[in-house]
């Protein structure tokens, strides 16, 4: 009997992360066309920290715009909100954070974690029902891996592991970089914003990156027979909510 034939492993999509929010009218007005400009896959919202009866009007001003557009909205942190104000899931730093958050969103809503120093506690989260881990993003002092060492361990990950692994990338050439390493997402915040020539050109630019990497690494190279003879399970949970 003929093997079933393994589909190509998808290419990678982007994950937007905002700038701190304070008042979203601005971000709002902006969004759709973000949105349209890259394949993005979901948008991590991180709100400025003031009474909980605000911050969840200012999610539910962003969130119909964001879910309209097909990407799923997370919030970065505060898991008490995220039910209340209409949001898909929440990012949860750490692994005790990810386990106090596990019960309010399971099993309807996306827990995502980062702040994963070593490879045992990446392990630790996936074996505790994390939708995803993300490598790579800077520590309480502003320190990060390199990106040789952000790449290795996304590779590490994508190739023994199921769930989907992000990237943290503060510039195109490392949304290249994590692409051509196996990150399923690519997380892009802060040098998208502050790009001159604006955020839409500097999404767009970034998209393009991760399509030339995902070709060049994978598009004729290796499809997804080469992991295990299996395709992830749950790779677009973060793009639908």
């Amino acid at each position: 009997m003929a093997n079933k034939p393994v589909p190509p492993r998808p290419a990678p999509r982007l994950y937007l992360a905002t700038s701190e929010v304070d008042d979203p009218s601005q971000l709002a007005s902006m969004l759709p066309e973000l949105l349209a400009a890259a394949d993005i896959a979901a948008v991590l919202l991180r709100l400025k920290p003031t009474d909980q009866r605000t911050m969840i009007s200012r999610v539910k001003t962003l969130a119909p715009v964001i879910q309209n557009a097909g990407a799923a909205l997370l919030l970065d942190g505060h898991v008490e909100l995220v039910a209340r104000a209409g949001a898909d899931g929440a990012h949860l730093n750490g692994i005790a954070a990810l386990e106090d958050a596990l019960p309010s969103l399971k099993p309807d809503r996306i827990a995502g974690v980062g702040g994963l120093a070593t490879r045992h506690d990446s392990m630790a989260a996936g074996e505790r029902g994390a939708d995803y881990v993300l490598f790579g993003e800077p520590d309480a002092e502003g320190q990060r891996p390199s990106v040789d060492a952000i790449a290795e361990r996304l590779q590490w990950w994508d190739e023994l592991f199921e769930p989907p692994c992000i990237g943290f990338a503060a510039s195109r050439e490392e949304a290249f970089e994590f692409a051509a390493a196996g990150a399923d997402f690519v997380l892009v915040g802060d040098f998208i914003w502050a790009d001159p020539c604006g955020a839409k050109a500097a999404l767009t630019d970034a998209g393009q990156a991760i399509a030339q990497a995902y070709e060049a690494a994978f598009g004729k190279a290796r499809t997804g027979a080469e992991k295990t003879g299996t395709e992830k399970t749950g790779t677009d949970k973060a793009g639908h909510g």
